[in-house]
């Protein structure tokens, strides 16, 4: 019987597979399955995973490109452990982290368990913390979505920062439309579903920052799927965790509005256009309450893409 399924997607990663399935192998065990999905790469990188020996791996092709998403969902499809997580191809996992992982939600018994994790940049190696302050309680996941004007565990939406009971079914399967911010819609619904969940102290992926090539450096069309994310964050949406949901989509549309430089002129346009009127669509009130509680750059690019946003009272700012 298989414990724990990893499903690794993976795009022209020649240059970092190498050292992921290097750590899947430390972490192997006889009841551990490695799920290699292969998102259409053109470069080695099918190669160089079908020419491992990591015990329990198997290679799935997508003849050409269908997306994070779409190949995540890939990999649950042929999932067969009892719990799954996740890891990108450019990442890798600290020895005998899965065995703390599964130890973990079998020690609590909740639907899902959520984890620290250490991001990389060059040899700079910093811990990034789950939002969550209790740790090793089973908690209920919509008790965790607000306050709205702090920061929360759905602003923490990294899928591999986890661990997953596949009984969720449909819960874990990515919005196969989106090629950005599909983590958005997934742990927003997840938070409002599922029944249990808790968050450990354990920080053993290690998440490779920067990386050429990778849709956080690139601004080409696909970043539009970032307003197609939140439009299914707000669909159906309890009018409870309207504000949280509309403070959390105006502090990442500044974020995008900062890094605006990486569009062509077209692009640029095109996406300050729907920016400007998704936010024009939301409640006027929830809008002019999360504003002032943002940064001043990001606070400076909603108003000069919105100058009719009511000023309002300066507050203790929170990132998203």
């Amino acid at each position: 019987m298989i414990t724990l399924s990893v499903v690794v997607p993976v795009r022209d990663g020649e240059r970092f597979i190498s050292d992921a399935l290097a750590s899947l192998a430390r972490n192997a065990r006889r009841d551990f399955e490695f799920i290699v999905v292969d998102d259409g790469s053109v470069d080695d990188t099918a190669a160089i995973v079908a020419e491992s020996e990591v015990p329990g791996l198997s290679l799935a092709r997508n003849p050409t490109p269908v997306g994070l998403a779409d190949a995540r969902n890939t990999g649950l499809k042929l999932a067969s452990g009892t719990y799954v997580t996740f890891m990108d191809g450019d990442d890798w996992l600290a020895p005998g982290y899965l065995s703390g992982l599964v130890a973990a939600i079998d020690g609590l018994g909740c639907d899902f368990v959520r984890t620290d994790h250490v991001q990389v940049e060059g040899r700079k190696r910093v811990v990034h913390r789950a939002p969550e302050a209790r740790r090793g309680l089973v908690l209920n996941p919509r008790e965790t979505i607000l306050p709205a004007d702090v920061r929360t565990m759905v602003d923490y939406p990294y899928a591999w920062a986890g661990i997953y009971r596949r009984t969720l079914g449909d819960l874990l399967r990515f919005p196969g439309s989106l090629h950005t911010a599909e983590d958005r819609p997934w742990i927003w619904r997840l938070h409002r579903k599922a029944a249990s969940f808790a968050v450990v102290s354990m920080a053993g992926l290690f998440y490779r920052r920067g990386v050429q090539g990778s849709l956080t450096q690139i601004g080409d069309e696909r970043q539009l799927h970032f307003f197609d994310a939140f439009d299914l964050v707000f669909e159906d949406l309890e009018p409870e965790f309207m504000p949280k949901a509309v403070r959390n989509f105006c502090a990442l549309l500044a974020h995008h509005l900062e890094l605006a430089e990486r569009f062509t002129p077209e692009l640029r346009r095109r996406f300050e256009a729907r920016g400007a009127a998704m936010v024009r669509a939301l409640p006027a009130d929830l809008v002019a309450a999360a504003v002032p509680r943002m940064s001043v750059e990001r606070e400076q690019a909603l108003r000069a893409l919105l100058p009719e946003i009511p000023a309002g009272a300066r507050v203790r700012r929170e990132e998203a």
